[in-house]
């Protein structure tokens, strides 16, 4: 049944609808919501999958309900979740006849489970909010759950966490948005997240990415990749499906900008920012797919038996549109590779829409290798596991996995780290100085815990004195005593106009402030923008946050969310004085929750 409904955050209008906001926007739209009806999976549909030649598919498990994420073990156990259910099972392959043996094994519970991940013989587990993790036993069952991360942002409309290892052996985390476009009050939200193992200390390792379920590391390069769910209504060819490279800092475009640097017509940017200064910002998609498809897991032949033209290319599920006509997606792709770079995205595997795409049999979610170089789909429509093997001439027993290079994830992540404080670098040189004061507290003074980020994590008041032709003031927020990242940047914020001596309590934590009119602000190591509080471990001796203002000669033609290096190079031969005060934070017990 096709409807024309308005792409608009807050309502949808039938027929002849537009998107209209205060800037006089009118954009008309024709939009469809079209749900091909489910059916049973019988052997006599299941014969209508379409596979490459030499490829065969066939069922590893049946009767499954909702299955989501596949992680397979080393030894080959197979580990799926259910999101419904709030479970995840267990199946195990053991005489190698391409087919469960017997009935799936519950071995977690957890409401909402979703992603799932191995490392170093424990499963990771990932429910909307928490990250758990538990030693796998040798007969494939879990020791007890225990709780890593518990703060996740809640979800709204994308619930569905992953996570998976890097390379560099941190844990990756999607945080999909709460809404088809808006801006998020959680800077978390619509980010792959980068954690340490343990759960402890975590950053935002890039934004603007409204949903990508699916993301891996390409095995040659180390690079990172990932498929990002295009935004609803509008019409039925937009917005693609991204295929992004995911690198540190970057945003993704979401909400305001999206596809190859295309603007979105309704929203609005905050702090008076314009959606052109937000697509300067955006990294546009490398790859585009057919919109609507939605993506879900994606895995590189790294381990597979298919033949030699398939290594180094990757794989993913297209779980099938809602919002088109005809319906797309409800298929495997393949997204082929050339030293590295992607060259194009193509149906793998077909056949799940039947009766001329009116209606299907499997919803494509779950994607992995198995022990023998086979890849195993999971359907979370009929609960179906589906397993693709060659079969042809020319194949191979799956060979070691080989292991994606860390440089790149590492390269990127340190960058900043292990230099000296911002007034101590020769981009600041001067002669001049400051005079720094605060209400909110003394110098070498303890904050109080509102300024941290174990509470209310507000900004202090700052006060400095005029200095003389002065256009513009930076501030420049760091933490020498943090480990392993040192020193930790948490705040920067720059033109500041030069009639300002003073910034109050609890600055707003956006790009842009509308008052004072101008004010910019940079991301901070947690990959946030404006001011990110103290966070020290729990028990260490207090760290000292220096807070450094800077009289700048002019002001600064540095894009919002910009880095303290950046920020630096710019005013480099322009700052006429700077000072600072050093306040102190420690926390000695763990907060309440």
């Amino acid at each position: 049944m096709k409807r024309a409904f308005a792409a608009s955050l807050l309502a949808m209008a039938v027929s002849g609808a537009y998107a209209q906001q205060g800037d006089g926007t009118q954009v008309s739209l024709d939009n469809n919501i079209f749900k091909p009806n489910k059916l049973d999976a019988t052997p006599e549909r299941m014969r209508g999958i379409k596979a490459p030649g030499g490829f065969t598919v066939t069922p590893f498990a049946t009767g499954l309900k909702n299955a989501r994420i596949i992680a397979v073990a080393p030894n080959g156990d197979v580990y799926v979740s259910r999101r419904d259910q709030g479970d995840v099972l267990l199946l195990r392959d053991a005489n190698g006849d391409g087919r469960a043996d017997g009935p799936a094994v519950t071995v977690a519970n957890r409401a909402g489970a979703h992603g799932l991940a191995i490392r170093d013989n424990k499963l990771y587990l990932i429910t909307v909010k928490e990250v758990f993790a538990a030693d796998i036993k040798p007969d494939g069952r879990l020791g007890e759950l225990k709780m890593l991360i518990g703060d996740l942002p809640d979800s709204g409309q994308h619930p569905n966490r992953t996570i998976a290892f890097g390379p560099d052996d941190m844990l990756y985390i999607s945080v999909g948005s709460t809404c088809n476009t808006c801006n998020e009050s959680n800077p978390e939200n619509a980010t792959i997240l980068r954690a340490s193992k343990d759960g402890k200390k975590r950053n935002i390792f890039a934004s603007g990415l409204r949903n990508t379920i699916g993301f891996a590391w390409h095995p040659q390069t180390g690079e990172l990749w990932g498929l990002d769910h295009g935004i609803d209504f509008l019409g039925d060819n937009q917005q693609q499906e991204e295929l992004n490279k995911i690198e540190h800092g970057k945003m993704y475009g979401w909400p305001h900008v999206y596809g190859a640097n295309e603007i979105y017509p309704q929203s609005t940017p905050v702090g008076e920012l314009t959606k052109q200064q937000w697509r300067e910002r955006s990294t546009p998609m490398v790859l585009g797919y057919t919109a609507h498809a939605a993506p879900m897991q994606l895995v590189f032949a790294n381990q597979s038996a298919f033949p030699a033209e398939y290594r180094g290319d990757a794989f993913a599920t297209m779980r099938g549109s809602w919002n088109r006509n005809p319906a797309s997606g409800y298929e495997i792709v393949r997204v082929r590779f050339e030293n590295g770079q992607p060259k194009g995205i193509e149906p793998f595997v077909m056949g799940f829409l039947t009766d001329g795409g009116k209606t299907h049999i499997a919803r494509p979610v779950g994607l992995a290798f198995t022990k023998d170089g086979a890849m195993l789909m999971a359907d979370d429509g009929n609960g179906v596991i589906y397993r693709i093997a060659y079969t042809g001439s020319g194949s191979a027993p799956a060979g070691a996995a080989a292991t994606p290079p860390a440089g790149p994830m590492k390269e990127q992540a340190n960058k900043g780290n292990g230099v000296p404080l911002a007034n101590k670098r020769p981009e600041t040189q001067t002669s001049g100085s400051v005079s720094v004061s605060s209400s909110s507290f003394k110098h070498d003074g303890m904050l109080d815990q509102k300024y941290s980020e174990y509470a209310d994590g507000v900004s202090p008041a700052l006060s400095w004195k005029a200095v003389p032709n002065a256009k513009s003031w930076a501030i420049v927020m760091e933490d020498p005593d943090s480990k392993p990242f040192t020193p930790t940047v948490h705040w920067l914020a720059w033109n500041i106009p030069g009639s300002i001596t003073s910034v109050p309590e609890g600055v707003q934590e956006q790009p842009r402030l509308s008052d004072p009119d101008g004010v910019l602000q940079g991301r901070n190591t947690h990959g946030s923008m404006g001011y990110y509080g103290p966070k020290p471990p729990v028990g260490e001796p207090a760290h000292h946050y220096h807070f450094q203002v800077y009289a700048l000669d002019t002001m600064l033609d540095v894009p919002f969310g910009s880095d303290r290096d950046t920020l630096l190079k710019a005013m480099q031969g322009h700052v006429i004085g700077k000072g600072e005060i050093v306040g102190k934070y420690g926390q000695k017990q763990k907060p309440q929750k």
